[in-house]
């Protein structure tokens, strides 16, 4: 989305896009967010079970498939595999595959998911914004920076920032299929919003977060292996 076929980044559609992620936000946050929240969340719908109706199980289904630890073993299981095929059909050259490896599509991906989840942990931590659930139960929306629970780390969402690195990373590899990793990145990121797990804003945030960092990710390491 903001890198050229020329390995160059879009640096001012980059700015662009984090001033239309920053409105976004702080819409949500004076009072935005609570109107999604009332028309597209399901209070029957729990995030860690299915069932309650087949959106319902859809939602919390495409929460456990595409979470932040499958992209992050799944992928690093597919770099793994990768590197000692390499090695293995190559008279176990563990070199050769190190090299190789760095230019593969599966170190693409996880080089990006990983880089999107350090940074939306980073930021979780520092913002410590409450999960819906909290709302919901106590009427209560709050911040509570630098602490490590899960009620106090809804922005930004960790499953929007994966999920679009991760699909984001694959349709920039793989353009035939950009259609379908793009429609199943904003599947999971309203999944979060209909289940309750997330503010619409932490999506948007998260979101953007994986896309840029899908984008720099890819514009780095093609830098690094043409040399």
């Amino acid at each position: 989305m903001f890198l050229r076929k020329d390995n160059t980044l879009k640096w001012k559609w980059i700015g662009i896009g984090a001033i239309i992620t920053a409105v976004f936000v702080m819409f949500g946050l004076f009072g935005m967010d609570k109107i999604l929240h009332q028309i597209i969340h399901r209070p029957e719908c729990n995030p860690w079970i299915v069932g309650n109706g087949f959106l319902c199980a859809v939602a919390v289904m495409l929460g456990k498939i595409f979470s932040t630890k499958v992209w992050l073993f799944g992928s690093l299981f597919w770099v793994i595999v990768f590197f000692f095929y390499k090695a293995f059909t190559n008279e176990n050259d563990f070199r050769y595959a190190f090299i190789k490896i760095k230019n593969s599509y599966a170190f693409y991906v996880f080089a990006s998911v990983v880089s999107a989840l350090i940074v939306t942990g980073i930021l979780k931590y520092f913002i410590g914004r409450s999960r819906p659930m909290l709302y919901d139960a106590l009427g209560i929306t709050t911040f509570r920076p630098f602490i490590w629970d899960s009620i106090f780390n809804s922005m930004p969402s960790g499953h929007s920032a994966a999920a679009f690195a991760g699909f984001v990373m694959i349709g920039m590899l793989s353009p035939r299929v950009k259609w379908l990793t793009w429609t199943l990145a904003i599947l999971v990121a309203v999944s979060r919003v209909y289940v309750g797990a997330h503010w619409a804003s932490d999506v948007i945030f998260g979101a953007f977060i994986g896309m840029v960092v899908a984008d720099i990710v890819k514009w780095a390491l093609k830098k690094i292996n043409s040399k």
